[in-house]
């Protein structure tokens, strides 16, 4: 069924395919998305393609770009989706603002949703602050209504004492430490022409200041865990984005109603098991980095470390609720075997590990019969499919693992040298092709950073399953073709997919 409830896209949506969607065959088929599939296309469904974009015109046009946006093969080109009326959000959306003391963030944060719209109305939801009457006066300049809570009851217990005052069809939640672009919402709000999208989140950015010219301020600004990169995604378990942080989102009241809004019992992870909560449902989440909300980093190196760590102790609480999204690590069995093989460091390693890709090359092929030069394209798949699964492995050692790495290390030669690597290749593949400009960190801070930053998450990790008797969150698992491909632990940055075996669809 396209959309939810039967309803299709609407005649002018536009969607463009993935950067790494490739048009084989003369656009007789396309391969990408995730899972990675091959998906031919019949003759009426190639002319209903200009290039790579789709503009839905009929019921033909709207069920095939349903079925990309479904599987990940395009997402919605928002530059070209027609902009709200004037005067669009007042009447049409609510501001909730969860909120503890902190009232010159609070007034910068008013101060840029005034500049916005004028009437949309906007509650702050004051979580016990010690300070109740500085909250008040910062609201009352700005016209927005104080709801007080008499116990604290953290962000996401403050976010749904809001959501059930909230009477428009949307509602935006945005922490007090945001500053909303002017345009923000408005091009968030074009994404909800499509009926199965629920929730639309922009990119978070460093917010300018002296602050973000700090090294860790710098750093934030290159690899902040808010900060899910330059790209369009669709927003599902197993994918690059497989969750989008409760920073500054947008939604349809009603979804969340129905969804009984955050987990209260979550103080930490509560962003990730909603996403994972709606998109089980049905719903459809998008992430647009064309729009941007600022956010005042965390630069004192103490604060910066803790809070890194508070973001891994939420990886238990989701590993009960969300058993089957959280492992650090998910590989197929050719490329876990090919990790062991390069970890032994043997002269036999390099022979298995390539005799290992030589057969998923060739399986891969299999896959792809029917299709010019399939060889080639599998050959790429399983390249792909190494980087990444190598790049799962680097991340347990430096981040998931380390206490055990750091115990390995003192008796073992082999692993020091496997973790050296380790540490040098991911910050070499995280700094490379980056652009000059004021948020660039050299390679040494980038690489003592980088580090401390695994330091801190990882060690959260391991308090969460420690406090929680589990080793859930820290087991990778290994899965065939039909298991779901990895999806990240909350607030960290994914890696390219590892399970890059294409799957058939039905001709659309």
């Amino acid at each position: 069924m396209s959309g939810m409830g039967g309803m299709t896209l609407p005649h002018g949506y536009v969607v463009g395919l993935d950067r790494h969607t490739r048009v084989l065959d003369g656009g007789r088929a396309l391969l990408g998305g995730h899972p990675t599939r091959l998906l031919r296309l019949t003759a009426r469904a190639r002319d209903l393609l200009t290039g790579r974009t789709l503009r839905v015109r009929d019921r033909a046009g709207a069920l095939l770009a349903d079925r990309l946006l479904a599987t990940g093969l395009a997402h919605p080109l928002v530059t070209e989706l027609p902009p709200s009326e004037p005067n669009a959000l007042n009447g049409t959306v609510t501001y909730v603002i969860p909120v503890r003391d902190r009232p010159d963030q609070l007034d910068r944060a008013l101060a840029s949703i005034r500049a916005t719209t004028t009437d949309a109305p906007v509650i702050v939801v004051d979580d016990a602050s010690h300070e109740p009457a500085a909250v008040a006066a910062v609201a009352g300049r700005h016209h927005a209504r104080v709801l007080p809570l008499a116990d604290n009851l953290g962000p996401a217990g403050a976010r749904n004492a809001g959501l059930r005052e909230v009477t428009t069809p949307y509602v935006v939640f945005i922490d007090s430490d945001i500053v909303l672009a002017e345009d923000t919402v408005d091009v968030l709000l074009r994404h909800f022409a499509d009926p199965a999208v629920v929730l639309a989140v922009p990119r978070i950015t460093a917010l300018p200041g002296p602050d973000a010219e700090r090294w860790l301020g710098r750093y934030e600004s290159t690899r902040s865990s808010l900060d899910l990169g330059r790209h369009p995604a669709a927003v599902r378990t197993g994918t690059p984005v497989s969750w989008v942080p409760s920073a500054c989102m947008l939604a349809r009241t009603d979804a969340l109603t129905k969804a009984d809004g955050f987990d209260a019992g979550m103080r930490v992870g509560e962003d990730v098991d909603l996403c994972w909560r709606l998109t089980a449902d049905g719903g459809r989440i998008r992430y647009e980095p064309a729009v941007r909300a600022a956010h005042e980093h965390r630069v004192q190196l103490a604060d910066w470390f803790c809070r890194k760590a508070v973001y891994g102790t939420g990886a238990h609480p989701l590993a009960r609720r969300h058993p089957d999204n959280i492992a650090p690590a998910i590989l197929a069995p050719w490329s876990a075997a090919l990790l062991v093989a390069l970890l032994a460091q043997r002269r036999w390693s390099l022979p298995v590990a390539g005799g290992l890709a030589a057969v998923a090359t060739v399986r891969n092929a299999e896959k792809l019969k029917g299709i010019e030069h399939p060889l080639r394209h599998a050959a790429r798949l399983t390249a792909l499919g190494s980087l990444a699964s190598f790049t799962q492995g680097t991340a347990l050692l430096t981040r998931h693992w380390w206490p055990l790495t750091a115990v390995g290390c003192l008796a073992s030669r082999r692993l020091r040298r496997a973790t050296a690597l380790a540490a040098v290749t991911d910050v070499a593949l995280e700094t490379l092709g980056r652009g000059p400009g004021p948020t660039r960190l050299d390679p040494v801070r980038y690489a003592v950073a980088r580090r401390l930053d695994d330091l801190a998450y990882g060690s959260g990790v391991w308090l969460s399953a420690l406090k929680g008797r589990s080793t859930a969150a820290l087991r990778p698992r290994i899965v065939r073709a039909t298991a779901r491909p990895r999806s990240p632990l909350p607030h960290e940055r994914a890696c390219p997919r590892e399970d890059a075996r294409p799957r058939r669809t039905p001709a659309a």
